[in-house]
């Protein structure tokens, strides 16, 4: 599982390893890490490989080529599945099974991605911790004394984790960005309107956004550009051609302008945590 879930996807595409096995590894993992971690609410285990075994012969057939088909992938327990317990980390939710999917769901099946299961987040994903879950809170992968992160630190945790390649989440106020800034991957909250709220149950409609989470960059621009796109079933949804993310991955940084706030590096910052974002401004500095 140490590869990142592009890299993954090009294996799968050249035969080296199928797409049961790559599922089948990840299921694994997640039992072998599961009692450390609680990064999952729900795992779907016999739907997986069923649809891993489908998803294999639509790859030989020739009907998927995408970069991350075959790919197992998790989704944070907000985002409705059809047949599959939606909780959003609740109680109240703890016998809810939606009778449709998210769109953003839908795409990623669409694209040959293998829903491996939920994961963990605050209740209703009100909070910044992943301490809040009905079924217990998420523990950081890096150290499982501290926290992941939230309202998806279970989708931070499960890729810093290597239970997943790949997860999504969803942002409000930094929800995907800060438990990735925790856990040591690489988070996106998408522009608003860019990726259809439809089948994610809200926190603050007006601002939630349903993002990516993987090792780096390029895992993130590869599922923002599959769950991207216009969704008449979202009012919110927004019409925008520029959806190929991937390739501005090339363009040099020079001549950009970065803001830096200096109210975040005031007192009570931790040491460890100032020195690290000094070097990345030096980084891009330089």
């Amino acid at each position: 599982m140490g590869m990142t879930a592009v890299e993954l996807g090009k294996a799968i595409k050249d035969g080296q390893v199928s797409v049961v096995e790559a599922t089948q590894a990840c299921l694994d993992s997640i039992e072998a890490c599961e009692k450390d971690y609680n990064s999952f609410v729900t795992v779907d285990r016999e739907g997986a490989l069923a649809q891993a075994e489908e998803v294999q012969k639509k790859i030989d057939a020739g009907e998927l080529n995408g970069p991350l088909a075959g790919v197992p992938i998790a989704i944070k327990d907000n985002m409705c599945q059809e047949g599959v317990q939606t909780s959003c980390s609740s109680k109240i939710l703890s016998n809810f099974v939606p009778t449709y999917t998210a769109e953003a769901v839908v795409k990623l099946k669409e694209a040959g991605a293998v829903i491996v299961g939920h994961t963990n987040m605050d209740e209703f994903a009100m909070g910044s911790t992943t301490e809040t879950s009905y079924f217990g809170e998420t523990r950081n992968p890096w150290d499982t004394n501290r926290v992941p992160g939230g309202s998806s630190g279970g989708s931070a945790a499960a890729v810093a984790g290597e239970e997943v390649p790949c997860a999504l989440g969803s942002d409000t106020g930094g929800s995907i960005r800060q438990p990735a800034s925790f856990c040591g991957v690489t988070g996106i909250k998408p522009t608003y309107g860019t990726v259809s709220r439809y089948g994610l149950v809200a926190y603050a409609s007006s601002l939630d956004q349903i993002g990516p989470v993987g090792k780096d960059v390029a895992d993130c621009a590869a599922l923002l550009e599959i769950i991207a796109g216009h969704d008449t079933k979202d009012s919110t949804s927004m019409k925008r051609e520029d959806l190929d993310f991937s390739s501005s991955m090339t363009d040099k940084i020079v001549g950009m302008k970065f803001g830096v706030p200096k109210e975040y590096l005031s007192e009570g910052l931790n040491p460890e945590v100032k020195e690290a974002f000094m070097n990345t401004l030096k980084s891009l500095t330089e």
